[in-house]
C-alpha cells in the first residue's frame, strides 16, 4: 500500500500579534511587532534584566471557555483550547461528529513546559496559606497533558492521544509523529501542533538568569531581532498554533478546503551540550536533510525556511551554517524569515505558530520579514526578508525547530497539487 498523502485543513493561533489568524498574519506581514513591556506582573520591580515579552492582549478565554471551567485549566490550555476551535471551525470540521470515525481521530500536541502559571500561584499558595488551600483542580490543570486530554474530551476524539515535550522543539515533534501517523493509516484526522504560557515570575526568572533573553527594555519592538548583528538574546512569547491535519481522500470527500500538504519531517540531536548548540549547526542540518529526504524532494525544491530564528548569538549563526552546508550555493537563493522576531519565542508552542504562518504562506505566495535586520552580521549572510513582507511562490517550505537538550525538527511542507 502507498503512503497516504496528508494536507492541512484547518489553521488556528492566538499570539502576541493577534487573536485570530487573520488578526496576527496581518501584523507579521506587515512587520509589526508584538513585543511590549511586561504587564502581566511587576518584572521591573522584581528588577529582571529583561522586562519585555510577546504577551497575548485582550485575550477572552471566555470566547471559547465556559466561566465555570476556566478555574479548571491552565493558561497554556486555554491558549490551545481556542486555537484548537479555531482550527476545528476554519476546516469545517462537525462539532456533533457526524461523517468522522471518533476512534480515527486523534490528538498529538507539543508544551515544553505545561501548567507552569498554576505551578508557581500553587506553590505561593501553600507557602502563604497552607496545603489545604491548595484547589482539587491543581494535578489536572498542571499537567503537561491536560492540553491534550481536554482538546480529547471536548471534540471527542477517541484516536491517539498524547503530548511531547522536548522544548523549543515539542510542536515540531508533535507535527512530526501526527503526520507520520495520518500517513500510516493510524488516523485520518489528528489535531496537533503546540501550546506555551511561560510568562511568569519564575519563567522569567529562570532564563533571565541563563542571560538568554534581550535587555532592550527600553525598546521593546526592537528587543527580538534574530540574524541581526547587534541581537542579544531572545524575547519570550506565549500563546498556540494548532493545526488539522487530515489524509487527502478523507479531506477531499468532505469537500475540505487544503493550504498545504505535509511532506516530510526530519528529527536529529546534536548530543552536545543541554542548552548550547552543536559549532556549525551539526544537527540541525540532519534534521532538514532527513525531512527532505522523507518527502523526496531536493534542496533545489526549497524556496523558504521559517528559520527557528531565536535572535541568540549562538543559535541564529548554528542554524545559517547548517542551512548552508546543506543547501551548498541554494541557501543563498532561497528566503528565510523568523516570526519571533515579532511574536516572541513561545517555546514548546513555538513550532505550531510557525507552521501556521507557514501554510499561510503557501496559501498566499507571501513571507512574513524578519524585523529589526539593521545591521548585517558576518556570520549570518543569507537572505532573512529584511523587514519588509515578499512576494514568494513556494513550492516546498521548510520549518525548523531546535531545542534545549539538543534536540532539533524539521517539517517539510508543499504547495498542494492533485
Amino acid at each position: 500500500m502507498s503512503a497516504r498523502r496528508v494536507v492541512i485543513t484547518g489553521i488556528g493561533t492566538v499570539n502576541a500579534c493577534g487573536n485570530d489568524v487573520d488578526t496576527s498574519w496581518k501584523a507579521v506581514l506587515d512587520g509589526v511587532s508584538g513585543i511590549t513591556n511586561i504587564t502581566r506582573f511587576a518584572a521591573r520591580a522584581f528588577e529582571m534584566p529583561c522586562d519585555v515579552a510577546g504577551e497575548l492582549k485582550d485575550f477572552d478565554a471566555t470566547q471559547w471557555i465556559l466561566r465555570k471551567d476556566l478555574k479548571k485549566l491552565d493558561l497554556m490550555t486555554m491558549y490551545g483550547i481556542a486555537a484548537t476551535e479555531m482550527a476545528w471551525t476554519d476546516a469545517g470540521l462537525p462539532r456533533d461528529g457526524q461523517g468522522l470515525d471518533p476512534e480515527l481521530c486523534g490528538t498529538i500536541l507539543g508544551t515544553g513546559i505545561g501548567g507552569l502559571d498554576t505551578i508557581e500561584n500553587t506553590h505561593t499558595t501553600i507557602m502563604e496559606k497552607g496545603h489545604q488551600r491548595v484547589s482539587p483542580y491543581f494535578v489536572p490543570k498542571m499537567m503537561a497533558n491536560a492540553i491534550a486530554g481536554n482538546v480529547s474530551i471536548r471534540f471527542g476524539l477517541q484516536g491517539p492521544s498524547y503530548i511531547t515535550s522536548s522544548a523549543c522543539a515539542s510542536a515540531n515533534h508533535a507535527m512530526a509523529l501526527a503526520m507520520r501517523s495520518v500517513r500510516d493509516g493510524e488516523q485520518d484526522l489528528c489535531v496537533t501542533g503546540g501550546a506555551e504560557a511561560t510568562i511568569t515570575t519564575m519563567g522569567m526568572a529562570g532564563f533571565n538568569s541563563m542571560r538568554a533573553m534581550s535587555r532592550r527594555n527600553d525598546e521593546p519592538t526592537k528587543a527580538s531581532r534574530p540574524f541581526d548583528k547587534n541581537r542579544d538574546g531572545f524575547v519570550m512569547g506565549e500563546g498556540a498554533g494548532i493545526l488539522i491535519f487530515e489524509e487527502l481522500e478523507h479531506a477531499k470527500k468532505r469537500g475540505a478546503k487544503i493550504y498545504c500538504e505535509v511532506v516530510g519531517a526530519g528529527m536529529s540531536a546534536d548530543a552536545f551540550h543541554i542548552t548550547a548548540p552543536a559549532p556549525g549547526g551539526t544537527g540541525p542540518r540532519r534534521a532538514m536533510k532527513l525531512a527532505m529526504r522523507d518527502a523526496g524532494i531536493n534542496p533545489e525544491q526549497v524556496d523558504y525556511i521559517n528559520a527557528h530564528g531565536t535572535s541568540t548569538s549562538l543559535n541564529d549563526a548554528a542554524e545559517t551554517a547548517a542551512v548552508k552546508g546543506e543547501f551548498g550555493e541554494h541557501a543563498y537563493k532561497l528566503c528565510m524569515s523568523s516570526s519571533k522576531s515579532m511574536v516572541g519565542h513561545l517555546l514548546g508552542g513555538s513550532g505550531g505558530v510557525e507552521a501556521v504562518f507557514t501554510a499561510k504562506s503557501i496559501e498566499t505566495s507571501q513571507v512574513h520579514p524578519t524585523i529589526n535586520q539593521e545591521e548585517a552580521d558576518p556570520d549570518c549572510d543569507l537572505d532573512y526578508i529584511p523587514n519588509v513582507a515578499r512576494d514568494l511562490v513556494i513550492r516546498y517550505a521548510l520549518s525548523n525547530s531546535l531545542g534545549f537538550g539538543g534536540h532539533n525538527v524539521t517539517i517539510a511542507f508543499g504547495a498542494f497539487n492533485d
